[in-house]
This record gives structure tokens, C-alpha cells and sequence, in this order.
């Protein structure tokens, strides 16, 4: 009784882990809060811990880099809503290599594209020395804290998340990787986008928040997410699809996905968007041959040594179904 009491007279009470207010009183705290701005249409608002991902080769990178050039600018990404004003942001690059970066953003390493001095890059000090007491991943997180502070940057790029912890496919791994980061977006006031990536998956099903590596922990703890896919029907297409969101309703979900392809038409390499489209018909058409195929794979795995988790593994496909096709 003593809490409540304190709540209708208009007191916080914390007790542990929890801060209790009544409905009124959070109500009246929201409406002191600014209307989350979009940075990149529906997919990413201010405020957020957002998660690109998707498989090796589809282009995370070419699209966080042409994301953070957008809000640099103050320019938006056609179609896609720019609501922020022009600003700073921080991309971090544990991908590429310097000469890497110059080669997608120029001709032939001349005629350079002209970056906005907002969007500032950063990579690892090769010769830094992590000091005594200290781990890799501790000295890692406290350098980025140090840079967001010293730059003063609350637009936040991380390329990728497998630099940031060893072996985040497993949920103890990206429990506390998570943690640290959703402490830092609330401590500093920031919006992070982070990549991270898929295992094989069946390019005959739709994408799911499951696909991302780590899946669990990494959806629990993220505001938004959302995956880019390669089309069975073209190689060159890109879709963008929407798998978690709280700032909005899902917009670019099964029925329909944002088709891009990736194009350089000068000196910048990008996404440019195609069209709209229902997912399915972007997908592998699974037929009887390709399960025939399947299981004489699975058999000629199994006779070679393999245990059904490594054949699950390889071939994509779910331990069950291994046992399954082994005792046809």
C-alpha cells in the first residue's frame, strides 16, 4: 500500500531492477520526449538499436555506407523518408581496407566521391597495444565509448557485429554483447545500426528474424530489424525486408519487399531501388528433383564420415529431416 500511495502523489518509487510511476506519470514523461525522426524510411528511426543483416556477398556494407552518406548529407534514399536534420555520424569499419573503401567510392581510384566531413570513418589502430588488465573486447567497447564522447556523434554504424564479440552466433556470446550496446544507446542518447549476418539458409523460404545469427538474444534486445535477400529470379536483385519494428507498423513485409540492385553510375557505389514486390516470387522454387537430390547428398555425406549435424550443417537443412532421409 505504502508504493501505491506513493505513486498517486505523483513519487517514483525504484525498487530493484524496476522504477515505478503510474500510467499518468509516463504519459507525461513521453510527452516530453521528441517524435522519433526516420534515417532510413520506416526500416530505422532515431532512438533505435537497429539490425541490418544478411548473407556474404549481398551488399551490407554498400548500404550502411550509402545510409550513413544520406544522413551525413541530409539527403534522402530514394524512396525512402530522411526525417533528421544533417549530422555527424560515426561508421565504424572492421570490413574493408582502406584501399577497399577508396576503390568503391571512386573511378578506378581517381575522381573520388566527395564524402561530407559529417560522416566520419573510423577502423582499428593496427598498432595500438591493448593495456595489461585488460581484454580485447573490453578495451574495443571502451574505445568506442571514448569516440562517440569525443566526437560528440549520436548516429552510430557498426560494420560488423562479429567484430565486436568472438563467436556471437551463440546466445551466452550475444547476451552481454547486446547489453552493452543497448547501455550505450540509452547512456548517450544514440541511434546504432549494426550489421550482422546470416548462416546458410534455404533460399526456398521466406526471411525470418530466425535467419540472423544468434537470432534469440540479437531479436530480443534490438528495436528494429531488417535483412536484405538475393532474388532467385535475377542475381543482381537485392530485396529489403522488414522484420522487426516498434516506431512502426510493418510496411515492407512478405507481400511486399523493397527490390533494389546495386549500381555504380559514377564514382559511388550504391542500392538503387527497383520496384515492389510479394517475396515468393523472389524465391527458390523447391521441386521434386531438388529433394531428390537432397537426399542422395545427405547419403553420400553420411557414407563419407559425417555426422548428421555437420550434414544439417552443410546442406542447410534441419537435423530431423537429416535422420529422416537416412532411413528412407
Amino acid at each position: 500500500m505504502a508504493v501505491i500511495e506513493k505513486v498517486s502523489r505523483g513519487l517514483n518509487e525504484n525498487i530493484g531492477l524496476f522504477t515505478i510511476k503510474s500510467a499518468t506519470q509516463w504519459m507525461e514523461e513521453a510527452k516530453s520526449k521528441p517524435v522519433p525522426k526516420m534515417l532510413f524510411g520506416e526500416f530505422w528511426f532515431e532512438g533505435e538499436l537497429c539490425i541490418l543483416f544478411a548473407d556474404t556477398n549481398l551488399g551490407k556494407s554498400i548500404l550502411a555506407v550509402q545510409i550513413g552518406n544520406s544522413i551525413s548529407k541530409n539527403e534522402s534514399i530514394v524512396p525512402f523518408k530522411l526525417d533528421s536534420p544533417k549530422q555527424a555520424i560515426l561508421y565504424f569499419d572492421f570490413e574493408l581496407s582502406l584501399k577497399q573503401f577508396e576503390n568503391r567510392y571512386s573511378k578506378d581510384y581517381s575522381e573520388h566521391y566527395d564524402f561530407d566531413d559529417n560522416f566520419i570513418r573510423i577502423e582499428i589502430n593496427s598498432d595500438a597495444e591493448v593495456p595489461d588488465g585488460k581484454d580485447f573486447e573490453d578495451y574495443l567497447c571502451d574505445s568506442l565509448e571514448h569516440s562517440i564522447i569525443s566526437t560528440g556523434a549520436k548516429i552510430i554504424i557498426i560494420d560488423n557485429i562479429t567484430f565486436l564479440k568472438n563467436g556471437n552466433e551463440s546466445a551466452k556470446d550475444a547476451l552481454p554483447l547486446m547489453k552493452q550496446l543497448k547501455a550505450l544507446k540509452n547512456k548517450h542518447e544514440l541511434s546504432i545500426l549494426v550489421l550482422g549476418h546470416t548462416p546458410k539458409r534455404d533460399l526456398s523460404k521466406p526471411l525470418t528474424i530466425n535467419d540472423i545469427a544468434g537470432s534469440k538474444m540479437l531479436s530480443n534486445f534490438c528495436d528494429s530489424a531488417f535483412a536484405i535477400g538475393q532474388s532467385s529470379s535475377d542475381s543482381s536483385l537485392r530485396y529489403l525486408k522488414q522484420l522487426k519494428q516498434r516506431n512502426t507498423e510493418q510496411i515492407y513485409d512478405s507481400e511486399n519487399v523493397c527490390v533494389c540492385q546495386i549500381s555504380k553510375p559514377e564514382n559511388f557505389l550504391e542500392f538503387e531501388f527497383v520496384n515492389y514486390a510479394e517475396e515468393r516470387t523472389h524465391l527458390k522454387e523447391f521441386k521434386k528433383t531438388d529433394k531428390e537430390n537432397i537426399i542422395g547428398k545427405v547419403k553420400e555425406l553420411s557414407v563419407s564420415g559425417k555426422t548428421q549435424r555437420q550434414i544439417a550443417t552443410e546442406l542447410c537443412i534441419s537435423l530431423g529431416v537429416v535422420n529422416k532421409y537416412l532411413k528412407k
